[in-house]
């Protein structure tokens, strides 16, 4: 069993504190260690660690071999640059087989950055999703149970329950569905049917390469060329070339929304992809007045359900102040409404307009 981590995003929804060098997955966002580290820390029972690839961008390869130590060197790729996620799982997938003959051989995909728990209840639903993988050589993703009408998710609709691993219900899907509205997004709770998209895969790579020369045909002719380097000295050459020629795509729109025999194993733990300030402070401890301090000495007057963050640990001073974000580093300030802090993107897209990178 393989497990592939994908960590080549850039965390722009965190910025000022998330820059290119220095993404949301490298931070320590929730808890006493980085997003990354507990990422590996959640599925390093499950396999061997020459069997764990982490795929990232070339400016952040040393600062996850200096997060990761007990990763090999060899088993953390760069990418010359950013294509998405079905260019990111082909690449992982050319390498497993490139090491594996096993046409059982399975690989699980998540990304860096999202918060679970618990850790055996994740890992007992990857377990049941890789035996099923391997006895139906079906593609699993994983369905989380949905708490509430979240706009921000993509929803898997359930299809007929096809099984029961070792307890783990995995139903046949239906559809995918893309980030609704409030009011599409509460008639999917209402249904019942319908679970949060977690961006979370399993198969077989057989089976994934496969999908890739049904789906993808232009990517998939690179994939041979690809298993061919994979392991030598030209394989960065051989990699920056590839990714000189293919396209941006996900996996969820290349392969997974249109391929047949699709399965999705229910998830019940607690899942969060910690996608802005505000699931932040949605997942922080807060003081009685519903502000949660991140860093920084507080001293409020009349003010609530805000969130602070100073790197200079400064005084925060606030009077009369509610539903705010305030992050504070060495070279800039973020003030916004915290149900608007999906936004803090479009602040990155026009810094890259205005080209002053060094705020990036």
């Amino acid at each position: 069993m393989y497990v592939v981590i994908m960590a080549g995003g850039s965390g722009t929804r965190f910025w000022p504190r998330s820059r290119k060098d220095m993404p949301k997955q490298l931070l320590r966002i929730v808890g006493d260690s980085t997003m990354i580290q507990q990422t590996y820390d959640r599925i390093k029972d499950l396999t061997d660690p020459g069997k764990i690839l982490i795929i990232t961008g070339e400016n952040l390869r040393e600062p996850i071999q200096q997060q990761l130590p007990e990763v090999p060197n060899e088993n953390i790729i760069a990418e010359p640059i950013g294509r998405n996620t079905a260019p990111c799982i082909a690449l992982a997938a050319s390498i497993i087989k490139s090491r594996s003959s096993d046409p059982k051989e399975t690989m699980i995909v998540l990304p860096s950055d999202h918060l679970v728990n618990p850790k055996d209840e994740f890992q007992m639903v990857l377990k049941a999703a890789v035996a099923y993988a391997i006895q139906t050589s079906m593609l699993v993703t994983l369905g989380i149970k949905p708490l509430y009408a979240e706009t921000g998710y993509g929803y898997i609709q359930l299809g007929d329950r096809d099984s029961a691993e070792n307890k783990i219900n995995i139903f046949k899907v239906k559809t995918f569905a893309e980030k609704p509205n409030t009011e599409t997004a509460k008639r999917f709770i209402e249904s019942g049917d319908f679970y949060w998209n977690s961006g979370i895969f399993v198969w077989t790579i057989d089976r994934i390469l496969t999908e890739f020369e049904k789906q993808m045909p232009d990517l998939y002719d690179y994939i041979p060329f690809l298993i061919e380097h994979a392991g030598t000295q030209q394989m960065d050459q051989a990699i920056e070339k590839v990714y000189g020629s293919v396209k941006s795509e996900s996996i969820d729109y290349g392969i997974m929304e249109n391929a047949k025999d699709v399965a999705v194993a229910e998830s019940l733990f607690a899942w969060n992809d910690v996608g802005s300030w505000e699931a932040v402070y949605k997942l922080a401890a807060k003081d009685k007045n519903k502000n949660v301090i991140l860093e920084g000495m507080p001293f409020f007057v009349d003010s609530n359900n805000n969130l602070f963050y100073s790197e200079s640990k400064k005084l925060i001073a606030a009077i009369d102040i509610e539903n705010i974000v305030c992050v504070e580093t060495k070279d800039a300030i973020l003030l916004c409404k915290k149900d608007k802090s999906q936004r803090v993107k479009n602040i990155v897209d026009r810094l890259k307009i205005k080209d002053m990178d060094s705020y990036l």
